[in-house]
């Protein structure tokens, strides 16, 4: 049990209330739903939020959260120019969403392929709840985490993306959150449910992002499933108000010959912890995992991953980088299971951190649970600083100090950034760790001349 109970019961009462304005609005809703909406809530109160006495918990302090008195947003107006300025330039599909609201007016779905449905998950309920309810709680139950639980407790939006067996998506499928900023701090708990068919193929990105003086708290639950064949590239962008507290649990279950592809690009929040899980359940599944998180001020950034190799000749590999200035703080714990007779396995992982400031941290954690013989496996850690004789030397070329350690910075984030397909997904990170020597310099100089500094 937690000893915050008081501090839950703020949370279970907010939930009360929610509960009565909806069954005034809408009347009585399914059955199922309620019943998972109980309960979320019963496990939510038996577990409390997590302290740092739990092992998962041990660097990661939530009582921001727990003491948050936070309401929950009655409408999703946004202004349409402020939205269009954060919005990444991309010619892609795009649902949004305002403090966890779907906003139509924001929403750009027109021309999705045949066999591709992207739906707010509200409308799904309404329109075709049973379809819903199959997905809805398949991988992560309410006992994925006391976040997980809380949730589920509290979903009723978010979005459900569906591709037919075969589909392939040329565009991206953008899912755009955004954070207010108003007279009180709100909570949104956004449930993203995709299954993506047999061999489909499909791009998706997931955007956090707002307005600067926004304080809000964001718990996001995600869950994947990735049919036999089907390559789905997921990437979150996550470039939320330094004030903002952002958790998000995201679990996949990937069947035989898929290809599941993580890219958890940190740049925003004042408390982040994302968790990762996917469970490769059929032969020849692969997953890559590749991070990069990137803290300033007092930010802290929580990361934990983990690969289940629940079946023989099945392949993941992970690279995370963080960055970390000032008095920011980082977390990686990164775990590849390898289950009894899951043979012919390959499981690889690499964390680095850079540390730009004495008084910045990093705790590192990279494990290895082995119950089969024949695997290869490996994994490491490193955290150092940028190399002086490296800056010196930059600097005896002309180069001033600050363009210096930039472009070393550049360079050490550029193995993640080579990966990134999307071109304005990894110049907005590269903007973010080269600050505002863009303004100054050729970005894409910039980084050529950090990528051959690299290879030197």
């Amino acid at each position: 049990m937690s000893d915050v109970t008081s501090e839950v019961q703020t949370f279970l009462d907010r939930l009360a209330e929610r509960s009565a304005r909806r069954r005034e609005a809408q009347g009585q809703e399914p059955t199922w739903i309620a019943a998972r909406r109980q309960a979320g809530a019963a496990r939510f109160e038996a577990l409390g939020f997590p302290t740092r006495r739990d092992e998962a918990w041990k660097y990661t302090d939530v009582r921001a959260i727990a003491q948050g008195d936070f309401a929950l947003a009655e409408d999703a107006e946004f202004s349409p120019a402020s939205a269009a300025a954060l919005t990444l330039p991309l010619d892609a599909y795009r649902l949004t969403f305002v403090d966890g609201l779907f906003s139509a007016a924001l929403s750009q779905l027109d021309g999705l392929p045949d066999g591709v449905t992207v739906t707010p998950l509200s409308r799904a309920l309404e329109e075709n709840h049973e379809a819903v309810g199959g997905p809805l709680g398949r991988l992560t139950g309410v006992e994925f985490s006391p976040f997980s639980a809380l949730n589920t407790a509290f979903v009723e939006e978010g979005a459900v993306v569906r591709l037919a067996p075969g589909t392939v998506v040329e565009k991206p499928i953008i899912l755009q959150f955004l954070s207010r900023a108003g007279e009180r701090p709100v909570m949104s708990h956004p449930r993203i449910l995709v299954e993506a068919g047999g061999r489909s193929q499909a791009t998706l990105v997931e955007h956090h992002l707002g307005e600067e003086a926004a304080a809000n708290f964001t718990n996001l639950v995600a869950e994947v499933i990735v049919d036999r064949g089907a390559h789905l590239t997921h990437y979150k962008l996550q470039e939320a108000p330094l004030s903002d507290l952002h958790v998000a649990s995201i679990h996949v279950e990937q069947g035989r010959d898929s290809t599941y592809t993580s890219f958890n690009l940190n740049l925003g929040g004042g408390l982040v912890r994302t968790d990762l899980i996917s469970d490769l359940n059929g032969q020849n599944a692969t997953s890559n995992f590749y991070g990069l998180f990137y803290g300033q001020g007092r930010q802290h950034v929580d990361s934990h991953t983990v690969a289940n190799h629940n079946a023989p000749h099945t392949f993941s590999n992970e690279n995370y980088k963080g960055i970390l200035d000032d008095r920011a703080h980082g977390v990686f714990n990164g775990r590849v299971v390898v289950k009894r007779d899951s043979q012919k396995i390959e499981g690889f992982q690499s964390n680095a951190n850079l540390l730009l400031s004495d008084r910045a941290e990093i705790d590192a954690k990279p494990e290895l649970e082995i119950y089969a013989d024949d695997v290869k496996c490996s994994h490491g850690t490193t955290t150092g600083q940028l190399d002086p004789e490296a800056i010196y030397a930059l600097r005896a070329r002309g180069i001033d100090e600050q363009t210096a350690r930039g472009l070393l910075t550049l360079a050490f984030a550029g193995e993640v950034l080579e990966a990134v397909g999307l071109d304005a997904i990894a110049e907005r990170v590269e903007l973010a760790v080269a600050g505002k020597l863009p303004e100054r310099f050729n970005l894409a100089g910039l980084v050529e001349a950090a990528v051959s500094l690299g290879d030197e």
